[in-house]
């Protein structure tokens, strides 16, 4: 369980879209962002624009500052960004044991963040965005995120000790 609440950090919302990072899918991966996006390269007929882009110098940026980073691990290059259906075919290219284990994973982070009734997910992630140089400030935007991820796991807690009502048919 706890690589899929580490899987939860690296999904971020660009675009308007739910994505991960090449830099974070290569760690998961465990193989360098280079090696990731040669297997991208080879296979280039499998990632269309809506599967994969690159991020723009603000958008890199933006993602920077959110974490406070001074770089992207010395690349000179700008992050490209997966979406889901980019990262299951990011797994279609990617052999062996570890590839089959962190895609699964991935996978079922991505269903469980989209089967959220309320978009905790992306309420969380737009307040960790927004920035300021006040305290006071910071110290509220604080406790929203931790009242809203509370909120979240109660509503997780809730579906996991809900019976289903009904009947199943042959």
């Amino acid at each position: 369980m706890d690589n899929i609440i580490n899987i939860d950090n690296k999904i971020h919302i660009i675009r308007g879209i739910q994505v991960m990072i090449d830099k974070d899918l290569a760690e998961l991966y465990q193989v360098e962002t280079k090696r990731l996006m040669e297997q991208v390269k080879r296979n280039i007929d499998r990632f269309d624009d809506d599967f994969m882009f690159q991020l723009t110098t603000k958008e890199a940026n933006d993602l920077k500052s959110h974490f406070a980073t001074s770089n992207w691990g010395g690349t000179r290059k700008l992050p490209f960004a997966f979406t889901e259906q980019g990262v299951y075919m990011l797994a279609t290219v990617l052999n062996g044991d570890i590839a089959i284990t962190t895609s699964k994973q991935i996978m079922r982070t991505f269903v469980k963040v989209k089967s959220q009734n309320i978009p905790y997910f992306d309420i969380i992630k737009r307040l960790e965005s927004l920035e300021s140089d006040n305290k006071d400030t910071k110290d509220i935007l604080s406790k929203v995120i931790s009242a809203i991820s509370d909120m979240q796991e109660l509503q997780n807690e809730a579906k996991e000790n809900t019976k289903q009502i009904g009947f199943i048919t042959k």
